[in-house]
């Protein structure tokens, strides 16, 4: 089977990696890609928003299976255009990636189901957003409704940070994702990723991470799109995932199917656990990222399988993914700037020392120049690892990363540390 792999971040190095290694895989083709992913797959000059053109390869490659990672060309409609052809996709319609698309529509979908989730209005001028900022107490939480790159998100601790934020999203500080937004009560606690496979009527747990949003050490500074990732994120025990499951994830998956918009895909659940027990934050509709860079490696199963099962809706028939008891860690280097604008075109070298460490470097904003693998983007690469505790496989990464010559580069020095704190007071 010729496989089509959408997309060109860390995330989707990380799915090709492991598509390439399936026997169902004869050739697989990635759109755009990067440098990391052209190891893995032959790259294809495709916008993923021209729907005529990618469908058309698709009848060129005699493509089997179409893989869209990223959440942009979802909520564009894109897996709708490649099944009017006929082909089998993994992810969401456009109709389902609302769930990610809107964070109103999801809040709206949680107050009708009865989903657990963080007390809010929905706001589409500044001063309906003013006014209702009364009824909330600090910190308070802002969210611009549509899709932000992961950087939608302010919490703010004054009444005049809020004001100040609002102002700035209505003023256009995140385009058109901003021309509504969503304040919510603050939720104490820890906050952990979820993950699972559905085709819209059966569900299938696919591991927990934690992510790390603030770009800085200690969970301070401004949100990302992720400064690292660990999994399992063993705070989530399996007595609470099967709480998630029970009174969230499958509450969301009946009501869309109820609704007529059946949700086929990977559904992740953020989440915060809170003294009343687990409350949705918000959900994406794919793959997290750096979180399915360290799915990626725990997952032994034959990832090719598990998304043509749930492409194909039979996933009833038993396929179940099974994963490594090991720990698996991820680092995100970023370009200097980054959050903001990033310093791009800097060099990276020393990745194959990096690699020989043990660990696994995943490209996520790279680009090829003059024979180099330099910067392109603000989170640069993953540098990812495994081990038998996250202690263990965040001592790798990080040997890893202290092996690649990237001047223009940094990271955050203590990722995973809520669980190295936990593993620290475990019985020996």
């Amino acid at each position: 089977m010729n496989i089509l792999l959408l997309g060109s971040g860390g995330r989707e190095h990380a799915l090709a990696w492991k598509l390439a290694q399936s026997p169902l895989c004869d050739r697989l083709y990635a759109a755009p890609g990067n440098p990391g992913i052209g190891q893995e797959a032959e790259l294809v000059a495709l916008d993923p928003a021209d729907h005529g053109a990618v469908t058309a390869f698709c009848a060129r490659a005699r493509v089997g299976l179409v893989v869209i990672g990223p959440e942009a060309p979802l909520v564009d409609g894109l897996a709708d255009s490649l099944r009017a052809a006929g082909l089998a996709v993994f992810g969401p319609s456009r109709a389902a990636a609302r769930l990610e698309g809107s964070k109103g529509f999801t809040k709206d979908l949680c107050a009708r189901a009865g989903i657990p989730t963080a007390g809010y209005v929905r706001a589409a001028s500044l001063e309906a957003a003013s006014a209702a900022l009364a009824g909330f107490a600090l910190p308070v939480v802002l969210k611009a409704d549509g899709l932000a790159a992961g950087k939608g998100v302010v919490i703010a601790q004054t009444r005049e940070d809020a004001e100040a934020a609002l102002a700035e999203m209505f003023a256009g500080q995140f385009g058109a994702a901003g021309s509504e937004v969503v304040i919510e009560e603050f939720l104490e606690g820890e906050e952990v990723s979820f993950f699972a496979l559905t085709d819209g009527a059966t569900i299938v747990p696919f591991g927990s991470a934690q992510d790390h949003k603030r770009v800085g050490e200690g969970d301070t500074g401004p949100n990302t799109g992720g400064m690292g990732a660990y999994s399992p994120a063993r705070v989530l025990t399996p007595l609470l995932e099967g709480e998630v499951i029970e009174r969230i994830v499958a509450p969301t998956v009946r009501a869309m199917r109820e609704a007529g918009t059946p949700y086929s895909g990977v559904l992740y659940a953020g989440l915060m656990l809170t003294r009343e027990g687990p409350k949705l934050i918000e959900y994406n509709a794919r793959f997290g990222d750096p979180e399915c860079q360290v799915l990626m490696l725990r997952l032994e199963s034959d990832l090719a399988e598990l998304l043509l099962a749930c492409a194909e809706n039979r996933l009833g028939n038993g396929t179940t993914p099974k994963f490594s008891k090991d720990a698996a860690l991820t680092v995100v280097m970023a370009a200097e700037g980054y959050p903001g604008t990033p310093k791009k075109g800097g060099p990276i070298r020393d990745l194959a020392a990096a690699e020989a460490t043990g660990a696994k470097v995943f490209h996520a904003g790279t680009a090829a120049a003059d024979g180099e693998i330099v910067a392109a983007g603000g989170r640069v690469l993953n540098v990812t690892a495994r081990g038998r505790s996250v202690g263990e496989a965040r001592a790798k990464a990080y040997r890893a990363v202290g092996a690649i010559d990237f001047p223009d580069g940094f990271c955050r020095r203590d990722i995973g540390w809520r669980e190295l704190a936990r593993e620290a007071k475990a019985p020996a």
